[in-house]
């Protein structure tokens, strides 16, 4: 059984990789941090038009070019579907909350979401979540308070909170934590899982410290 390994590149930046299967969420693009970690996916997905987010040349690289998902709907690509919802992100433009399920593990990241409010169909259709990925910085994204409200109502397994850079990203955890009143936190350089680790938990924060 393959393992899922998961590492966390600053911001809402997100490499997920199984076996050869290579997927990034909202890299930064190069323009912004020439630094930005560079490797090459076979699909990137962007929740927002900003350098931020849409930086799909940074995970373009070798002979791997990604296919790109940069809005709403419903997609499949060599067998994995992929869903995108509408939401509101930072700066009032559309965000796009993705979810998508590789090797029964179900993943959904919130992208830059900025209103905790969700449509009441979204939040039926992004159900069961076994990963979150979930901003807590405040400021153009979701509040720590209003990302542990949403979290708890989504009832993921394990919870990844992202934009936690720095001393305010420090007091942000910590007010999430206590809000959301999960199991103790454990900090990770990465996170490597499979469906079996996941069963049981409820909440679980796991904190994978930036690369």
């Amino acid at each position: 059984l393959k393992l899922m390994i998961i590492t966390y590149h600053k911001e809402g930046f997100i490499k997920v990789q199984q076996g050869d299967l290579v997927v990034a969420f909202n890299p930064i693009s190069r323009e912004i941090d020439p630094k930005a970690t560079r490797f090459g996916a076979d699909l990137c997905l962007v929740a927002l038009n900003s350098p931020s987010f849409n930086g799909c040349d940074s995970v373009t690289f070798g002979n791997k070019e990604p296919f790109i998902i940069n809005s709403p709907g419903e997609y499949e690509i060599d067998g994995i579907f992929i869903y995108g919802y509408p939401s509101e992100g930072a700066d009032e433009q559309i965000n796009t909350i993705f979810t998508t399920e590789i090797d029964n593990i179900r993943i959904c990241h919130l992208g830059a979401l900025a209103n905790p409010t969700l449509d009441p169909k979204t939040l039926e259709d992004i159900g069961g979540v076994d990963i979150l990925f979930a901003p807590i910085a405040g400021g153009l994204v979701l509040s720590p308070k209003d990302a542990a409200k949403l979290t708890t109502s989504l009832e993921p397994k394990v919870v990844i909170p992202l934009m936690i850079e720095g001393k305010e990203g420090e007091e942000a955890l910590k007010t999430f934590n206590k809000e959301i009143g999960g199991s103790a936190e454990s900090r990770v350089d990465k996170l490597t899982i499979k469906r079996k680790d996941i069963e049981g938990k409820e909440d679980e924060v796991i904190i994978i410290q930036a690369s």
